[in-house]
């Protein structure tokens, strides 16, 4: 398996970790990733809620989370630390202005297009930014837009297909269908992010996302242009991971038909694991309450059946009945706890292995 350079830094596997909230991957897992040769990230999403005694308002207990986060994971690893940024979050920029100014070694921002991230970077900051797209066409505007206005080119692109979990780019008759795949966007992401690193003499590699659950499925990527593969979901069932036992169990328990796609208050699908608490909204018997944290710029706060923020903290905490878990395609197929050690050192078995056997 090949290392992963972005910029300056190099990962020994070409391996990141997805940042998943609100609350799964923190400080805990995002260490042991990055100590294992991975990118480790820290989702910001709910942070002021996870924190909410830090400080009198959500807004200023997201800031005290994230930096408390990122001030964890330095003290547990010397490996790479990335940020995962929503631009969907009304504390964006609060976010991004956070995570630069505490040193993150990356910054990865996708529900929507980060078109002005780079005019968050200070004099001197080494944070590197990379986007989240799902297509070719978001990539060609998003690296023209950023070199028009500020003279940057991506440090790297995440291209996030459709069997990823929680909020999804796509729309619902897009999810299932063959032209929107990952093994049919990534080539085509792959060409145009290409083209325009060789036109501005750069180098930005293409992390391909999204079902990505095997050291085999490492390998495809790669073979179809990746330089490296983000994973979220598989990263749940460990050890480290930061989510309630509970939540991880909801994986491993879980039947492949249970792995079901939702429409979020938020506007968007998202891929969740049924349970009582969406069988009950499908019913009707969840009413919308009064917003009480403004997280999502997108959310249907009037006609929403439930605050999306809660339910997934709840989830978060292990209280399922009140909450539910945000899950890519492929969750059913988790089967055990374990750790991350052993779950890099397999993917590189599975990759090597696979690598022999083909070259």
């Amino acid at each position: 398996m090949k290392s992963l350079k972005i910029g300056d830094l190099t990962a020994r596997l070409p391996i990141i970790q997805g940042g998943m909230g609100v609350g799964i991957s923190l400080s805990g897992l995002a260490s042991a990733v990055a100590n294992e040769g991975g990118v480790g990230v820290i989702s910001s999403a709910g942070l002021g809620l996870i924190y909410k005694d830090k400080a009198k308002s959500v807004a200023e207990a997201a800031i005290e989370g994230l930096k408390e986060e990122l001030r964890k994971a330095r003290a547990k690893t010397n490996g790479i630390i990335g940020v995962n940024v929503m631009v969907a979050m009304t504390n964006f920029s609060d976010m991004v202005r956070t995570a630069i100014k505490e040193g993150a070694d990356i910054i990865f921002s996708g529900a929507g297009l980060p078109l002005n991230l780079p005019s968050f970077l200070t004099e001197g900051a080494k944070t590197k930014l990379a986007p989240i797209v799902s297509s070719a066409r978001a990539a060609k505007l998003l690296c023209e837009k950023w070199w028009q206005e500020y003279r940057y080119a991506p440090d790297a692109i995440v291209v996030e297909g459709p069997k990823a979990g929680g909020h999804l780019g796509y729309k619902n008759d897009q999810i299932f269908a063959e032209e929107y795949s990952l093994e049919k966007t990534l080539p085509e992401v792959v060409e145009v992010v290409n083209k325009f690193a060789s036109s501005h003499d750069c180098h930005i590699p293409v992390i391909a996302a999204g079902g990505v659950y095997t050291g085999e499925d490492i390998y495809n990527m790669i073979e179809l242009g990746a330089s490296g593969v983000q994973m979220g979901t598989r990263f749940v069932t460990t050890e480290e991971c930061d989510a309630d036992i509970a939540f991880k169990q909801a994986y491993i328990d879980a039947s492949e038909r249970d792995i079901e796609i939702i429409q979020s208050p938020v506007g968007m699908p998202g891929r969740a694991v049924r349970g009582t608490f969406l069988d009950s909204v499908k019913e009707g018997l969840k009413k919308p309450k009064q917003c009480a944290f403004n997280c999502i710029k997108t959310c249907d706060v009037v006609n929403s059946p439930y605050c999306i923020m809660l339910a997934l903290y709840n989830a978060f905490k292990g209280r399922l009945e009140h909450g539910y878990a945000f899950a890519g395609a492929n969750a059913w197929r988790a089967e055990k706890i374990d750790s991350v050690k052993n779950l890099m050192s397999t993917l590189a078995s599975e990759y090597d292995s696979i690598d022999k056997n083909r070259g």
